[in-house]
């Protein structure tokens, strides 16, 4: 292929001497490459003149076969890259905790079934940090919801449904679904998720203002709080699923979403571990609870 290459360069450059400046190589090794191809061809390629290094005839009509041959060599290389890259590449993530816990073991097996080499680095924050992540390299890409972000990318994964979360012997636990009028009279205890979140915003929405007795930053934690009476709150219904704690989860009238997306950058800048991860994580969204 070095000679395809060197053929390439001199036609570029119309001199033997400037290619070989170029490729790094000496003139008479260029020159021996260029006359090994033409035996090996069984035709003159080449001619020189006063004003340099043009194609024969021949070497015309032959030209346009070994700059596509060049183009797939390069297409190979590229592609030996990302395999190269996938054997030992890194995907840092900035994930919420429902996600962590009920959405990436499943994904992380099935990926690494596939790439059994890639590791994971996950930071794990609110809408606020991983958003920041983002924007400083920290990870290369996270889970957030649009509307809490700017100046990213973002691909919408899901809206997920959000409960309410009661002590077992709360008034309101025998309801169908709690009105949110009614969870706007109880001590609330606020997940904490940044500068935006999804019951505030519902709670604003619809006129009402929470009272407010806790602002936490940890799911688990709230769910302890709630069990010992402490108050109510509202979380993510994934985040409720296979819980052991002695509590409540209810839907509330009228519904409150979260948009699921992931967000980055720039998807060409991604490096290629995280880009294949993000396909796969699309193609089996449907997959994961």
């Amino acid at each position: 292929m070095n000679r395809y290459l060197a053929l390439q360069k001199i036609i570029e450059m119309g001199s033997f001497t400037k290619a070989a400046e170029a490729l790094g190589y000496t003139q008479s090794s260029v020159s021996q490459m260029v006359a090994s191809l033409e035996q090996e061809l069984s035709m003159k390629l080449l001619y020189r003149s006063r004003t340099g290094v043009k194609l024969t005839p021949e070497g015309a009509e032959l030209y346009p076969f070994i700059e596509r041959t060049l183009l797939q060599y390069r297409a190979m290389q590229e592609k030996a890259n990302e395999i190269r890259g996938l054997e030992t590449g890194i995907i840092r993530v900035g994930t919420l905790t429902s996600i962590t816990c009920h959405w990436m073991p499943q994904l992380i097996k099935g990926f690494q079934e596939i790439y059994p080499h890639v590791q994971f680095l996950f930071h794990q924050g609110d809408y606020t940090s991983i958003q920041e992540w983002i924007k400083t390299g920290a990870v290369d890409f996270g889970f957030i919801t649009p509307p809490a972000v700017t100046e990213l990318e973002t691909v919408l994964l899901r809206d997920g449904e959000m409960l309410a979360v009661l002590p077992q012997n709360h008034p309101l636990a025998s309801c169908r679904a709690v009105p949110l009028e009614k969870l706007a009279e109880e001590p609330f205890i606020l997940l904490e998720e940044g500068h935006y979140n999804e019951p505030l915003n519902a709670f604003n929405a619809a006129g009402l203002k929470p009272d407010i007795k806790y602002t936490i930053h940890d799911d688990f934690a709230i769910m302890t709080m709630v069990e010992a009476g402490l108050g109510i709150s509202i979380l993510a219904e994934l985040m409720l699923r296979r819980t052991s704690f002695n509590i409540v989860c209810l839907p509330i009238d009228p519904p409150v979403f979260r948009h699921l997306a992931i967000g980055y950058k720039d998807k060409n800048s991604l490096p290629i571990a995280s880009k294949y991860f993000i396909r796969y994580l699309i193609e089996h969204i449907d997959e994961l609870p």
